[in-house]
């Protein structure tokens, strides 16, 4: 019941999925997709490739229903398991929907997760090892910007700015790990799956992958333990205008810089060194150096201007001074 007669905020459904599998025609697949989200008026991200498909959506609940009961229904989809959080306002602006050469780009044919991947590990299973004391190595699978915001406890950061980079810095730095018991995890799972095919490629004996990423891990906790210890210490970067949410899978109070894509905190929107749209305290320096190079480039190009112009006039005043003009 209302007691101050206020109309409540309308909650609108994010969903996020993937799946690897082989999909024969995916420009086919894009039109009928597009067709179906814009009917329904979901807005947000589907990538599609030979591989499979990875995507964010929202809608209305009776939409995201909708469009559900679609995918379930299509063959190549009937498996996927979607997760849900909830908004009151829509995160994206519109709807894309986009064929690529990879749904998450690692750059090596060899691996092909559909066929071959790590184990999966559910959130309570991980749990109960966490509250037995196993001996685990947490792998964080994600960029660095998203790492900042939170992670499991005692959890390796590779510092990796893109996911490509991921092969090179374990062959580099985690080879060590080869026979341990290995936990690796993302937002969502998706590049897990590839994470754990290349290790398992590169001898890794036990490695295991969060089933549904660090978002199911959130909700199924939340949902059975609610006042447990997950482990788990700050928010999770949610590729959204949400831009992260928390344990309860609720929306927090960060701001993206659009320059190199940090999440912002309240102090550094106030900081000397932010200016919306254009630079924050984490790029400022990097915002100065391309400063610099743009203004010596303008520079020798005035430079190179005016000596032509000086060549030029002095071409003229040659041809004058013998009585050609």
């Amino acid at each position: 019941m209302n007691l101050n007669n206020q109309p409540q905020p309308e909650q609108f459904v994010n969903i996020a999925y993937y799946k690897f599998v082989q999909i024969e025609q995916p420009q086919e697949l894009r039109e009928t997709l597009l067709n179906l989200c814009n009917d329904l008026q979901i807005k947000g991200t589907i990538l599609l490739a030979h591989e499979g498909i990875n995507s964010c959506l929202v809608g209305s609940n009776s939409a995201i229903d909708a469009f559900i009961s679609f995918m379930h229904k299509h063959p190549c989809f009937s498996d996927i398991e979607f997760k849900k959080s909830y908004s009151e306002h829509i995160p994206f602006r519109r709807m894309l929907v986009k064929v690529k050469k990879e749904i998450i780009p690692m750059g090596m044919d060899s691996i092909q997760p559909a066929n071959f991947t790590g184990k999966y590990v559910t959130a309570m299973e991980l749990k109960e090892w966490l509250d037995k004391g196993e001996d685990l190595v947490f792998l964080d699978t994600r960029n660095d910007y998203e790492v900042e915001l939170g992670t499991f406890r005692n959890a390796i950061d590779p510092k990796i700015k893109k996911f490509r980079d991921f092969p090179d810095w374990v062959r580099e730095n985690f080879m060590q790990y080869k026979k341990q018991k290995v936990i690796t995890f993302c937002t969502g799972g998706i590049r897990c799956e590839k994470a754990t095919a290349f290790m398992r490629q590169e001898g890794f004996e036990d490695v295991y992958q969060i089933h549904g990423g660090i978002l199911k891990y959130f909700e199924e906790t939340h949902k059975k333990a609610p006042t447990d210890d997950n482990y788990y210490d700050g928010d999770c970067f949610v590729f959204d205008y949400r831009v992260a949410v928390d344990k309860q899978l609720k929306e927090t109070q960060y701001e993206i810089c659009y320059a190199c894509w940090t999440p912002l905190r309240a102090e550094d929107k106030t900081h000397p060194n932010y200016k919306a749209d254009t630079y924050c305290p984490h790029c400022y320096e990097n915002y100065l150096n391309k400063e610099v190079k743009r203004n010596n480039l303008i520079k020798e190009n005035n430079m190179r201007s005016l000596k032509v112009r000086q060549e030029r006039a002095k071409k003229i005043r040659e041809q004058w001074e013998k009585g050609l003009l």
